[in-house]
């Protein structure tokens, strides 16, 4: 980082400045980002400690479900905590090595969240047009390529994509239009040629938008056309599930990339705007991720009831073994 913040000549350090219209009335936005930060928490960990106590729910697609949820809270914490603190604080200051190291954190969790969801439809098409193959497919094995794949992809595009912006010159305003350090807000203040990093931009939406989504279509494509020769009861079931995780895909993509193309290709949308997109792209999949995996699943649903039944049964155990000796306890005194 230091090495780029030398050539930063101008600007080592920036200020977010994502509502202007708000001017001092910033800190109202405090109370709902924080009750959706406890949210998002609350939801997501939820999911994940009823697919961890469950031994039923331990199969490749529950598993994704648990990565995308863990994903979720670790994107929304690099991002929402300390935007609660600048909501808090007349100026809401970052340093160049902390803007990107921000910026990296933020787009390589969000490009894991794309190959996870990527993942999940390559998961439903196997398990739903080659039923007598998902065992041989979907294994341990290919699961840690999944993951290996995964890493290595979105680490070495978002490392070039921070490298690039890292290398600018920040001689015009330090004032970043937005919550978070987000790569073009801040390559929009650079004052020498952003071609590289224009085009880099682009290519991040090419890879994780133009080819996941268009992977995910055809796995869709293919799913549609075998629940169409199903019965009537297992077509609906098929439908509800993919329904589902095709509401999740649309939020994230389609926010996703109006926020990224806004600036790539000079839209004009007030600040205000872009910026609640972009806390939408990250807020809201978190959010609604646990509701719809969770309360729209059947084995989920039955699952986490299931859980807290036994640990509430535990529970009345407990305080029954207690009542039963405490009276020897106080006899033997005695």
């Amino acid at each position: 980082m230091e090495p780029w913040q030398g050539r930063n000549f101008s600007h080592s350090s920036f200020v977010f400045l994502g509502f202007p219209e708000l001017g001092m009335h910033l800190r109202l936005l405090w109370l709902p980002f924080s009750v959706s930060y406890g949210c998002v928490l609350l939801g997501n960990f939820l999911l994940v400690y009823v697919i961890k106590n469950l031994e039923s729910l331990h199969s490749p697609m529950y598993l994704l479900i648990s990565a995308l949820c863990l994903v979720d809270v670790l994107v929304v914490t690099a991002i929402v905590p300390r935007m609660l603190v600048g909501f808090l604080v007349e100026s809401d200051e970052i340093s160049l090595a902390g803007c990107l190291l921000q910026m990296f954190v933020a787009h390589f969790l969000s490009s894991l969240e794309s190959t996870l969801l990527l993942a999940m439809a390559l998961d439903r098409y196997v398990a739903i047009c080659r039923p007598l193959r998902y065992s041989d497919i979907i294994n341990s094995s290919m699961m840690v390529k999944l993951c290996v794949f995964a890493l290595l992809r979105s680490g070495s595009i978002m490392l070039t994509l921070v490298a690039l912006a890292g290398s600018l010159s920040f001689c015009h305003s330090n004032v970043i239009l937005h919550c978070y350090c987000d790569h073009m807000a801040l390559v929009s203040l650079a004052c020498g040629d952003t071609q590289r990093s224009n085009a880099m931009g682009l290519a991040v939406i090419g890879c994780f938008v133009g080819m996941d989504i268009s992977l995910i279509f055809f796995s869709y494509v293919k799913i549609l056309q075998a629940v169409l020769r199903t019965p009537d009861g297992d077509r609906w079931k098929a439908f509800h599930t993919c329904g589902t995780h095709l509401m999740v895909m649309m939020c994230f993509y389609l926010v996703g990339s109006v926020t990224f193309l806004s600036h790539n290709l000079h839209i004009p949308i007030p600040t205000t705007a872009n910026t609640f997109m972009g806390l939408a792209y990250i807020l809201l999949p978190a959010t609604v991720n646990p509701i719809i995996y969770g309360v729209r699943t059947k084995e989920i649903r039955n699952g986490f009831y299931k859980v807290f039944k036994i640990k509430a049964n535990d529970i009345v155990a407990l305080k029954v073994s207690s009542i039963k000796v405490s009276p020897i306890i106080v006899k033997e005194s005695l």
